[in-house]
């Protein structure tokens, strides 16, 4: 069992003691603390919460406790339902919120659940912001209301299409070039949200067919549902049956977008923000930012368009943060995370989406020919899982100690440079891991580079 609180929000397993996983206990603390935090930052207002799920089996229930929760708070709740999570980031300003949850655990399996936190700007909550709302998990609960002072609860149904008109209002998404393309598209929707939005999008840009695989959002995953080469055979496999332009695949909460070509081979959930980036950096030009996890093609496509490139900590607000800092005109993360700042700063596949259809349109060439033109790099990922009792934070020291010689980043864990390949080691903010990312030039001397420090890790555990 795991409850697991970070900036990606409250995260666990449903079942078991409180405390320990995801359970109503815990549900309802964090929701109240979450609402007591929102009544301290607007005294004086009446306040209105956005809430939208993935198509989890919890969803529903979690959701009830969640909105009846809120409600006993005297806040007014707008259900948007089944909707991806940018479709909630960017209602808490078209309606008027202050705030928002979703309700997802994104990648994780179907077990898991999660309350993802959004500020009311439809942003998650910065490091200062989730402090000053766990304060008040630890603290008793005085802010409910009487019966007659209860929050009004509000169905939207038309919330996707408010995400997607957004989307299609995009200067740089063309329509017509879409349109003109006859395009032939293939999506694995992990029988969650996107199952949905997607279609309804791919009809609006143009796309002259869909084929869907895993679009009925009944929270019954078919296969993992973290978009990954490895979880993705099938949707691979009908790329080439039906000799599609191109595949697209979605987590359960829909913010990450992974790519199959149009030869079935995978294109690189590292490549969706590299290919979207040189395609926004042609017409808007500037800065970009990606974490320090993600691939180190962005920071050559940037400097190619004459552009600066940034890193920030691994995390979307982390993301968003220095995106603003530094002005940037794209940015994301290298798990297929679009941030696209003229429709909202959030990780947004059916952005990604867009964008890329219209990048592949006008290019005149096929998915490969676009991946060709792309830096070539190879990314190894791979996790320890954290037993009790190790000191994580005296590891990472130590591993850094060992390469003082090399170029050292210490931002968020440890990364190490060695000339044009880089290893990042750090604590996961979703699951009870370490991640161990490495990248180089070849699949070979990136995985060989992510298993020598696995065997440095390894030998610092066992001493």
């Amino acid at each position: 069992m795991t409850l697991i609180t970070s900036i990606s929000g409250i995260r666990g397993t449903l079942g078991g003691k409180t405390g320990e996983s995801l359970t109503p206990v815990d549900i309802t603390k964090f929701t109240c603390a979450y609402g007591s935090w929102l009544k301290s930052k607007f005294p004086e207002e009446k306040l209105k919460v956005i809430v939208g799920r993935d198509a989890r089996i919890s969803g529903p229930v979690v959701n009830k406790m969640v909105t009846a929760t809120l409600q006993f708070m005297g806040i007014d709740i707008i259900d948007a339902g089944l909707v991806p999570t940018p479709t909630v980031e960017i209602g808490v300003r078209e309606y008027g919120c202050n705030g928002g949850i979703i309700i997802t655990a994104s990648h994780n399996p179907r077990n898991w659940n999660a309350l993802k936190l959004l500020n009311e700007r439809g942003e998650f909550l910065n490091q200062e912001e989730a402090k000053q709302m766990m304060s008040f998990a630890n603290s008793q609960v005085t802010g409910f209301v009487t019966a007659d002072k209860l929050g009004k609860y509000t169905k939207e149904e038309a919330a996707i299409e408010m995400h997607i008109e957004k989307v299609l209002a995009l200067e740089l998404v063309d329509t017509d070039a879409i349109a003109a393309a006859s395009f032939h598209v293939v999506v694995d929707a992990v029988n969650s949200v996107g199952g949905i939005a997607v279609p309804m999008l791919l009809e609006a840009l143009g796309v002259k067919k869909v084929t869907e695989l895993f679009c009925e959002p009944n929270g019954l995953f078919p296969h993992n549902p973290e978009p990954l080469p490895e979880h993705l055979s099938i949707l691979s496999e009908e790329v080439q049956k039906v000799n599609a332009h191109v595949g697209f695949a979605l987590d359960p909460d829909a913010d990450r977008l992974a790519i199959v070509r149009n030869d079935g081979e995978m294109f690189g959930e590292e490549y969706t923000l590299v290919a979207v980036a040189d395609y926004v950096l042609q017409h808007q030009k500037g800065n970009t930012v990606s974490n320090l996890s993600s691939t180190q093609a962005l920071k050559d496509i940037t400097e190619k368009h004459g552009g600066k490139y940034f890193a920030s900590a691994v995390g979307e607000i982390n993301v968003v943060q220095k995106m603003k800092e530094v002005d940037a005109v794209i940015g994301g993360e290298g798990n297929g995370g679009v941030i696209y700042p003229p429709i909202h700063y959030g990780r947004d596949a059916l952005t990604g989406i867009a964008l890329f259809l219209t990048h592949l349109a006008k290019s005149k060439k096929n998915v490969v020919g676009i991946k060709k033109g792309l830096p070539d790099y190879h990314i190894s990922k791979h996790k320890i899982e954290l037993s009790d009792g190790i000191n994580l934070t005296e590891i990472l020291s130590k591993i850094a100690s060992r390469y003082l010689k090399q170029r050292i980043d210490k931002t968020d864990g440890v990364k190490i440079y060695f000339d044009k390949e880089w290893v990042h080691l750090r604590k996961s903010n979703t699951e009870p891991i370490i991640r161990i990312y490495a990248e180089s030039d070849s699949e070979v001397k990136s995985d060989n580079l992510a298993r020598k420090i696995m065997v440095d890790i390894s030998e610092l555990i066992k001493e």
